[in-house]
Protein backbone atom coordinates (compact mmCIF):
# COMPACT_ATOMS: atom_id res chain seq x y z
CA UNK A 1 0.00 0.00 0.00
CA UNK A 2 1.41 3.36 -1.01
CA UNK A 3 1.76 6.04 1.68
CA UNK A 4 -0.34 9.13 0.87
CA UNK A 5 2.38 11.39 2.25
CA UNK A 6 5.72 10.06 0.93
CA UNK A 7 4.51 7.41 -1.58
CA UNK A 8 6.66 4.75 0.10
CA UNK A 9 5.19 1.30 -0.58
CA UNK A 10 5.89 -0.42 2.74
CA UNK A 11 3.51 -0.02 5.65
CA UNK A 12 2.41 -2.09 8.59
CA UNK A 13 -1.17 -2.78 9.65
CA UNK A 14 -1.93 -1.47 13.13
CA UNK A 15 -5.60 -2.45 13.30
CA UNK A 16 -8.21 -4.17 11.12
CA UNK A 17 -11.95 -4.18 11.57
CA UNK A 18 -15.10 -4.86 9.60
CA UNK A 19 -16.79 -1.86 7.99
CA UNK A 20 -19.82 -1.09 5.86
CA UNK A 21 -21.93 -3.84 7.41
CA UNK A 22 -19.29 -6.51 6.78
CA UNK A 23 -18.85 -5.66 3.11
CA UNK A 24 -15.40 -4.10 3.56
CA UNK A 25 -12.40 -4.14 5.88
CA UNK A 26 -11.06 -0.94 7.43
CA UNK A 27 -7.33 -0.97 8.16
CA UNK A 28 -5.22 1.56 10.09
CA UNK A 29 -1.70 1.58 8.69
CA UNK A 30 1.61 3.20 9.50
CA UNK A 31 4.20 4.05 6.85
CA UNK A 32 7.57 2.40 7.62
CA UNK A 33 9.38 5.34 6.04
CA UNK A 34 7.78 8.55 7.39
CA UNK A 35 5.65 6.97 10.19
CA UNK A 36 2.47 8.78 9.13
CA UNK A 37 -0.73 6.88 9.94
CA UNK A 38 -3.52 6.45 7.41
CA UNK A 39 -6.67 4.43 6.84
CA UNK A 40 -7.44 2.12 3.93
CA UNK A 41 -10.59 0.22 2.97
CA UNK A 42 -10.60 -3.15 1.24
CA UNK A 43 -13.68 -4.27 -0.74
CA UNK A 44 -14.56 -7.17 -2.97
CA UNK A 45 -14.45 -6.01 -6.56
CA UNK A 46 -17.66 -6.76 -8.40
CA UNK A 47 -18.13 -7.05 -12.14
CA UNK A 48 -20.52 -4.35 -13.39
CA UNK A 49 -24.00 -5.49 -14.37
CA UNK A 50 -25.45 -4.19 -17.63
CA UNK A 51 -29.18 -3.49 -17.71
CA UNK A 52 -30.90 -4.00 -21.06
CA UNK A 53 -33.75 -1.50 -21.25
CA UNK A 54 -37.13 -2.03 -22.97
CA UNK A 55 -36.07 -0.41 -26.19
CA UNK A 56 -32.75 -2.27 -26.37
CA UNK A 57 -30.45 0.41 -24.98
CA UNK A 58 -27.94 -0.63 -22.34
CA UNK A 59 -26.73 1.06 -19.18
CA UNK A 60 -24.77 0.08 -16.09
CA UNK A 61 -26.87 -1.05 -13.10
CA UNK A 62 -27.42 1.94 -10.83
CA UNK A 63 -28.49 1.04 -7.31
CA UNK A 64 -29.23 4.71 -6.52
CA UNK A 65 -31.74 4.81 -9.39
CA UNK A 66 -33.44 1.66 -8.10
CA UNK A 67 -33.55 3.02 -4.54
CA UNK A 68 -35.01 6.31 -5.81
CA UNK A 69 -37.81 4.41 -7.59
CA UNK A 70 -38.55 2.43 -4.44
CA UNK A 71 -38.57 5.55 -2.28
CA UNK A 72 -41.05 7.23 -4.65
CA UNK A 73 -43.34 4.17 -4.66
CA UNK A 74 -43.19 3.93 -0.87
CA UNK A 75 -43.81 7.60 -0.01
CA UNK A 76 -46.20 7.97 2.93
CA UNK A 77 -46.58 4.19 3.36
CA UNK A 78 -44.62 4.03 6.60
CA UNK A 79 -41.85 1.85 5.16
CA UNK A 80 -38.49 2.96 6.49
CA UNK A 81 -35.73 3.92 4.06
CA UNK A 82 -33.35 1.46 5.76
CA UNK A 83 -35.73 -1.37 4.89
CA UNK A 84 -35.84 -0.22 1.27
CA UNK A 85 -32.04 -0.08 1.16
CA UNK A 86 -32.03 -3.69 2.37
CA UNK A 87 -34.36 -4.56 -0.54
CA UNK A 88 -31.93 -2.92 -2.98
CA UNK A 89 -29.03 -4.80 -1.35
CA UNK A 90 -30.90 -8.09 -1.76
CA UNK A 91 -31.73 -7.43 -5.41
CA UNK A 92 -28.16 -6.34 -6.18
CA UNK A 93 -26.85 -9.50 -4.49
CA UNK A 94 -29.21 -11.66 -6.58
CA UNK A 95 -27.99 -9.93 -9.74
CA UNK A 96 -24.31 -10.34 -8.78
CA UNK A 97 -24.82 -14.06 -8.16
CA UNK A 98 -26.10 -14.67 -11.70
CA UNK A 99 -23.76 -16.17 -14.22
CA UNK A 100 -24.57 -13.58 -16.90
CA UNK A 101 -23.55 -9.94 -16.65
CA UNK A 102 -26.61 -8.65 -18.52
CA UNK A 103 -30.10 -8.46 -17.09
CA UNK A 104 -33.30 -7.14 -18.62
CA UNK A 105 -34.92 -4.22 -16.81
CA UNK A 106 -38.15 -6.26 -16.73
CA UNK A 107 -36.39 -8.89 -14.58
CA UNK A 108 -35.32 -6.22 -12.10
CA UNK A 109 -38.88 -4.85 -12.02
CA UNK A 110 -40.26 -8.31 -11.23
CA UNK A 111 -37.70 -8.76 -8.43
CA UNK A 112 -38.82 -5.43 -6.95
CA UNK A 113 -42.51 -6.37 -7.19
CA UNK A 114 -41.78 -9.70 -5.52
CA UNK A 115 -40.20 -7.85 -2.59
CA UNK A 116 -42.93 -5.19 -2.37
CA UNK A 117 -45.80 -7.69 -2.46
CA UNK A 118 -44.98 -8.77 1.09
CA UNK A 119 -44.28 -5.27 2.37
CA UNK A 120 -46.96 -2.89 1.15
CA UNK A 121 -49.84 -3.34 -1.28
CA UNK A 122 -49.98 0.41 -1.93
CA UNK A 123 -46.27 0.55 -2.79
CA UNK A 124 -46.69 -2.55 -4.97
CA UNK A 125 -49.46 -0.91 -7.02
CA UNK A 126 -47.57 2.39 -7.28
CA UNK A 127 -44.40 0.70 -8.49
CA UNK A 128 -46.30 -1.59 -10.86
CA UNK A 129 -48.17 1.35 -12.39
CA UNK A 130 -44.91 2.99 -13.47
CA UNK A 131 -42.93 -0.17 -14.23
CA UNK A 132 -45.69 -1.80 -16.27
CA UNK A 133 -46.76 1.54 -17.78
CA UNK A 134 -50.45 1.38 -16.86
CA UNK A 135 -52.61 3.06 -19.48
CA UNK A 136 -56.08 2.71 -17.99
CA UNK A 137 -58.11 1.86 -14.91
CA UNK A 138 -58.40 -1.73 -16.14
CA UNK A 139 -54.62 -2.10 -15.69
CA UNK A 140 -55.00 -1.08 -12.03
CA UNK A 141 -57.98 -3.40 -11.56
CA UNK A 142 -56.11 -6.37 -13.04
CA UNK A 143 -53.15 -5.75 -10.71
CA UNK A 144 -55.42 -5.40 -7.68
CA UNK A 145 -57.23 -8.63 -8.59
CA UNK A 146 -53.85 -10.40 -8.83
CA UNK A 147 -52.92 -9.11 -5.37
CA UNK A 148 -56.29 -10.23 -4.01
CA UNK A 149 -55.85 -13.74 -5.47
CA UNK A 150 -52.43 -14.04 -3.82
CA UNK A 151 -53.84 -12.88 -0.47
CA UNK A 152 -56.84 -15.23 -0.60
CA UNK A 153 -56.00 -18.86 0.23
CA UNK A 154 -57.67 -21.88 -1.43
CA UNK A 155 -60.41 -22.01 1.24
CA UNK A 156 -61.81 -18.70 -0.09
CA UNK A 157 -61.37 -16.72 3.11
CA UNK A 158 -59.17 -13.65 2.86
CA UNK A 159 -55.89 -14.00 4.67
CA UNK A 160 -55.18 -11.57 7.44
CA UNK A 161 -52.52 -9.27 6.16
CA UNK A 162 -49.89 -8.66 8.81
CA UNK A 163 -47.33 -6.05 7.94
CA UNK A 164 -44.19 -5.90 10.07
Amino acid sequence: MQCPSCQHTDSRVLESRSADGGRSVRRRRECLNCEIRFTTYERVETVPITVVKRHGSRETFNRAKLLHGLLRACEKTGLEPARLEAVVDEIELQLQQRSGREVRSSEIGELVLEQLSGMSEVAYVRFASVYRQFQSISDFVATLEGLHRRATPANGHPALAVLP
